[in-house]
């Protein structure tokens, strides 16, 4: 059982039983398909494809057919592999009724694009563009045109790339975490119990995936106190370029306006987080969606007030 070709067996077994209840799921019904293209870590291209459709009792379900892995991504080379998939399961192409990618121009180009390739086979595959991604792209654009969320994440890209692009730095952090949890619980700053105080790190995010940002701005605020000890110590190690590096990201990660801009995002984020969240649940119906908008802006109004920007100001300060 643990022999690497019977492992890989088993796991085949299982993905050929997984996709057979999906077709079976599917029974003969029209369908729709999401792509993406990615690649693995041994960086070869590779497109992933989904299948959407309706179930036996009405209900809109979304399953993953499977990867193809592809010489390029043009939308020729593309479309292929799409095809050679459906083929694969027996699923005709005439049966395609709708197809959701990015705004990659291989993608939803006009011309040559893949949605226009798709559509010269089956004419009814309507395309639908990813709102959530054209949201998220929407909403990073406009909070970019602020020169002070600029500056905040700018200076945050730098961090990672401090303290990210090594299994050292990586581990001197973990390291750092560790002993800020033993001093902290010594000293009762922090409960102990399951499920409390794991291990984190620091994801680079991305600008099309919902929470990364925020998801990025709660850890450095919780690991906070051991990225100023890691960063301290990078500094003093030498006079290279690296260590010259640290110190200036040191400076700026003590500064009252990171710290302030590291709330302000961490407060915001939160609150919109929410809403994407609720928004995105399947049983969401328009009035609640309309009611969860309209809390969300008065939650940002209360913060623009005295009373909760002066509780807000006192919190940051704090923290320093």
């Amino acid at each position: 059982m643990i022999d690497h070709k019977i492992q890989k067996q088993l796991i085949g077994s299982c993905a050929r039983e997984t996709t057979k209840f999906v077709i079976e799921e599917l029974h003969d019904e029209c369908f729709a398909i999401l792509a993406d293209e990615s690649s693995d870590v041994y960086q070869q291209e590779q497109l992933a494809l989904c299948l959407r459709f309706v179930n036996k009792i009405g209900e809109p379900v979304e399953r993953f057919l499977g990867l193809a892995q592809v010489a390029d991504t043009t939308s020729l080379t593309l479309k292929e592999a799409i095809q050679t998939l459906l083929m694969k399961y027996q699923l005709p192409i005439s049966k395609l009724r709708g197809q959701g990618y990015d705004s990659a121009s291989n993608m939803k180009g006009h011309v040559n694009g893949l949605k226009k390739l798709i559509m010269e086979d089956s004419p009814s595959a309507y395309y639908v563009h990813c709102l959530a991604y054209q949201l998220q792209l929407t909403l990073v654009a406009v909070a970019k045109e602020n020169i002070d969320c600029k500056w905040f994440f700018g200076h945050l890209v730098d961090l990672l790339n401090v303290l990210g692009m090594s299994c050292k730095k990586i581990c001197m952090l973990h390291v750092a975490q560790a002993e800020y949890m033993i001093e902290a619980l010594k000293q009762g700053e922090i409960e102990a119990g399951q499920g409390l105080n794991q291990e984190m790190g620091l994801a680079r995010p991305g600008d099309t995936r919902w929470r990364s940002h925020y998801k990025t701005v709660m850890h450095v605020m919780s690991l906070y106190p051991s990225i100023m000890k890691v960063l301290f110590r990078l500094g003093k190690e030498s006079n290279s370029a690296e260590a010259l590096g640290a110190q200036t990201m040191l400076e700026v990660f003590k500064s009252f306006l990171f710290v302030f801009m590291l709330h302000l995002m961490n407060e915001i984020f939160g609150y919109t987080s929410d809403l994407s969240n609720a928004l995105q649940k399947s049983d969401q119906d328009i009035v609640n969606a309309v009611d969860l908008l309209e809390f969300t802006k008065v939650q940002l109004q209360v913060l623009r007030e005295d009373d909760g920007w002066n509780e807000f100001l006192e919190k940051s300060l704090l923290f320093v």
